[in-house]
C-alpha cells in the first residue's frame, strides 16, 4: 500500500466534509496504539459513516486501524504508523432481541455488560465471559474471537456467530448469514471475519445465538499436590457424564476450578460428586456459592490478566491429551531461563494462557523453545501482550503452515490495498 501522508488538521477537515459530518478529530496522547498516536481518529455514528470513512482512506492511501473498548488492541504487531484510528464507541446498543428464537443483534462497540444487561430482562445472554468483558466490545470480541472459562460448554465467538454486517475496505457494505440459528444460504463470511484482527472489514453488527440464563451455580475449587493429577481428574469427571459449564486449571501451584449452571438442585448435586471425585484423586475440593464464587473466579482471571500490563501473556493452544506435558515443558523452560510464570485456562480444550515475568532474552528464547515443541495444527503460541522489543525478537504469531499463502488470497480478495490494519493480521496480514 502506498500512503500519502497530509497534516493532521488538514486530514480532519477533508473527512468531515467527504462524510457530511463531523465524525474526525485530531489525536491525543490517550488514543496511541502501543506508543504510536495516529494522525487523526475517526468516530462514525452509522453504517453509511463507516462506509464513507473507508472508501475515502482507501482513494487516498491511507491505513485504518479499528478499535473498539482497547482491551486487545494490543494484540497484534506495533504499528508502525497509523492513519486513521477508528473508534465504535458511538455504534451501539442491541439492534433486536429475537427472545423467541434465541437471537440478538448487536452493534460492534456496545460493551458486553451493557448487551448482556438487555438480554437479561427476558432471562437471556450471550454465552461469553473474557476478560475484561465490562469494558469488551462486541466488535472486539469477535475480531479476536476472545473467550474465557465457559467456553468449555458454550464454546467461542466463532460458535456463536450467525450473521454480520461489515463494511469493506473499499466502502461497501456487505451482510453475511442471517438472524436465525438454522441459516446455510451462502459462504459463512462473518465466521471468516471471526478473529481476523479487523484486516478484512470493520464489523458494524453481528448476531448471535443466545443461551437460557442459569437459576444457580457452584464451583468446585480443588487444590492437588501436583499438576500430574489434573489431568486423570479431568478424564474421570467427563467419563461419569458430569456437564460442567467451566472446567479451568491454573498453575503454580495445581488447581482446578469446576463450574455447574443449572437449577440448584442439580447444580449442588453435580458440584457435590465433583467434590467426592476430587477427594478420590488425591485432591482437597471446596463447593462455593454467591459472592465467594463470584471473588475466586475473578482472582482467577486476574492471574494472567492484570490491569498493571506487566509481564508478557502467551496463548498457548495444544491437543487436550498434551495438556499435562505442554504443562511440564512450560514449567522447565522457565526454569532454565529464570522466568517467573503463572498458567491458567481451559483444561478441557487444551486452550492456555501463561503470564511470564524476567528479562527479554529469557522470554524470547522461552517463546522460540516453546513453539518448537508444535507442529502446525497441532499447537501454537502466540503473544497476546508484549512491549515492541520483544514481539520485535519474537513476532506475534509464529509459524502459521500450510494456511498463509490461502490467508493472503483472502486478505487481497477483501483488502487488496492494505488499508486495514496493515501487518496486524493473523500472520502479518
Amino acid at each position: 500500500m502506498t500512503t500519502t501522508s497530509a497534516p493532521p488538521a488538514e486530514t480532519v477537515a477533508e473527512l468531515n466534509t467527504s462524510v457530511g459530518w463531523p465524525v474526525a478529530r485530531l489525536a491525543a496522547d490517550h488514543d496511541a496504539v502501543e506508543g504510536v498516536v495516529p494522525a487523526a481518529v475517526v468516530e462514525p455514528a452509522t453504517t453509511a459513516q463507516v462506509s464513507r470513512i473507508l472508501a475515502w482512506a482507501t482513494e487516498r492511501g491511507r491505513s485504518v486501524v479499528v478499535r473498539g473498548g482497547g482491551t486487545k488492541i494490543g494484540w497484534a504487531p506495533t504499528p508502525a504508523s497509523i492513519d486513521l484510528l477508528l473508534s465504535t464507541s458511538a455504534l451501539q446498543g442491541v439492534e433486536a432481541h429475537r427472545f423467541g428464537d434465541l437471537t440478538a443483534t448487536v452493534l460492534a462497540g456496545t460493551t458486553l455488560s451493557a448487551t448482556n444487561a438487555v438480554l437479561a430482562e427476558h432471562g437471556q445472554w450471550l454465552a461469553l465471559d473474557p476478560p475484561g468483558g465490562d469494558r469488551s466490545t462486541i466488535g472486539g470480541i469477535v475480531a479476536t474471537n476472545d473467550s474465557g472459562p465457559r467456553r468449555h460448554w458454550h464454546g467461542a465467538p466463532r460458535d456463536l456467530i450467525i450473521g454480520m454486517t461489515l463494511v469493506r475496505a473499499d466502502g461497501v457494505t456487505a451482510h453475511s448469514g442471517g438472524i436465525v440459528v438454522k441459516n446455510v444460504a451462502g459462504y459463512d463470511v462473518a465466521r471468516l471475519l471471526t478473529g481476523s484482527f479487523g484486516s478484512l472489514g470493520v464489523i458494524v453488527n453481528a448476531t448471535f445465538k443466545l443461551a437460557p440464563r442459569a437459576d444457580a451455580s457452584r464451583t468446585v475449587e480443588v487444590d492437588f499436590p501436583d499438576t500430574d493429577r489434573c489431568a486423570p481428574y479431568v478424564a474421570a469427571l467427563l467419563a461419569q457424564a458430569s456437564m460442567p459449564t467451566a472446567l479451568e486449571l491454573a498453575v503454580p501451584p495445581a488447581r482446578m476450578l469446576v463450574r455447574f449452571e443449572s437449577v440448584a438442585a442439580v447444580a449442588q448435586q453435580q458440584a457435590d460428586a465433583a467434590a467426592a471425585l476430587a477427594t478420590a484423586h488425591g485432591g482437597r475440593a471446596m463447593v462455593l456459592m454467591g459472592d465467594d464464587e463470584s471473588h475466586l473466579w475473578q482472582a482467577h482471571a486476574a492471574r494472567v490478566f492484570e490491569d498493571d500490563g506487566d509481564g508478557t501473556v502467551l496463548k498457548v493452544v495444544t491437543l487436550p491429551a498434551e495438556v499435562s506435558s505442554t504443562l511440564g515443558r512450560i514449567a522447565e523452560l522457565a526454569a532454565a531461563n529464570h522466568l517467573d510464570y503463572v498458567v491458567t485456562g481451559r483444561a478441557g480444550l487444551g486452550v492456555l494462557h501463561a503470564r511470564l515475568s524476567g528479562g527479554h532474552v529469557g522470554t524470547a528464547e522461552f517463546v522460540t523453545s516453546l513453539r518448537a515443541r508444535f507442529r502446525p495444527g497441532q499447537g501454537s503460541v502466540v503473544v497476546r501482550h508484549a512491549d515492541a522489543e520483544l514481539k520485535s525478537r519474537v513476532g506475534v504469531w509464529g509459524p502459521i503452515g500450510d494456511g498463509l499463502p490461502i490467508m493472503r488470497e483472502v486478505k487481497r480478495r477483501f483488502d487488496p490495498t492494505g488499508t486495514l490494519g496493515p501487518g496486524r493480521g493473523p500472520g502479518g496480514l
